[in-house]
């Protein structure tokens, strides 16, 4: 039911456009699909230390799906800003992982795209009174609203790390024409929103069947878990695709160089080596028009949707919190 709220949401933007959803830990995960068949052999990784807990936050009349883990005596508060559709659940792996690379030091949170224009919002109501930095982690489209919240408290923001960013079209991506298309077409896309929200009408387990032989070979249970229950709804999808439409619309005026280069020491980039969202081509830019700032290329084949695996999961939660240990200067003890 929660994440029926997003599609009349999306209506009142005003910041930046955003999307949807989640539920509870991995361990206590009670949608639609059940925590069956671990195609991962799931041993071989580090089980973290703290599980991230699942709540719905009212931020200024609009609710909020929040993954949270806070620490005992945190010396920093890392926001996380998801991707495109913003289902937290795909996020929950990485979460969890970089707390534990960040030693207990620093509490988390991630936050849906419900709310849509509340991510100020939300800072200012649950994170401005604490003296502790903020460090923003972007993925994707959330790399780009990173930066804009990044702009609105740039003495409350301590650093900020852009994950596989998405900050302008590629005209080479046949993928970003074809999702174009689909999104700018309010028939196109409604039929193909009602063509997808029919497989939530399968029994689970066929539902599972085909989503784990299609588009999630080696994906973590968690990200099966969250494309059943929230990518196989109507309203989900047709936030995904509005969403699509105004990032395309948006990209036309290109990134805020000027405010990029005022900040570069604060700023760190991770683009993936075969990603048509954040191509090499816009890295060199960056670099071009920012030189001396942080990027670096990741090359262990992880994709853009990191979060959906394990490995994808740990291997970034290392690499940022690398980043904020040696950039922020913090001493985490």
């Amino acid at each position: 039911m929660v994440t029926r709220l997003a599609f009349w949401t999306v209506r009142t933007f005003s910041l930046f456009p955003l999307s949807p959803a989640y539920s509870s830990s991995r361990a206590r995960f009670s949608g639609k699909c059940l925590n069956k068949g671990m195609d991962v052999d799931t041993h071989l990784f580090p089980k973290s230390t703290k599980s991230a807990n699942f709540r719905l936050c009212n931020v200024s009349g609009y609710k909020s799906e929040i993954l949270e883990i806070h620490a005992v005596a945190p010396i920093m508060h890392v926001l996380l800003v998801p991707g495109n559709p913003g289902v937290i659940l795909f996020y929950q792996d990485f979460v969890e992982f970089l707390y534990d690379q960040l030693e207990g030091n620093a509490s988390i949170t991630a936050i849906g795209h419900i709310s849509h224009t509340r991510k100020v919002d939300f800072i200012r109501e649950e994170l401005q009174k604490n003296e502790i930095p903020i460090v923003l982690v972007g993925h994707s489209i959330g790399s780009y609203i990173a930066i804009e919240i990044f702009k609105r408290f740039p003495g409350k923001v301590k650093y900020c790390v852009g994950l596989y960013p998405f900050l302008t079209m590629n005209p080479e991506s046949k993928t970003q024409l074809v999702i174009g298309k689909i999104s700018e077409s309010q028939i196109l896309s409604i039929a193909l929103c009602y063509l997808i929200a029919s497989l939530g009408l399968l029994p689970v387990q066929a539902l599972r069947f085909i989503i784990r032989n299609s588009v999630a070979k080696s994906w973590s249970t968690d990200a099966v878990d969250a494309t059943c229950s929230h990518l196989s709804q109507y309203h989900v999808m047709r936030n995904v695709f509005y969403m699509a439409m105004t990032e395309f619309r948006k990209f036309a005026e290109g990134p805020d160089w000027t405010f990029i280069r005022e900040r570069k020491a604060q700023i760190s980039f991770l683009f993936g080596d075969d990603d048509h969202w954040g191509p090499l081509h816009v890295l060199e830019e960056i670099s071009k028009q920012v030189p001396g700032i942080t990027v670096a290329v990741e090359r262990e084949n992880h994709t853009h949707g990191f979060s959906c695996t394990e490995a994808g999961s740990l291997w970034v939660a290392q690499h940022v919190a690398n980043l904020i240990k040696n950039q922020t200067s913090l001493t985490l003890q």
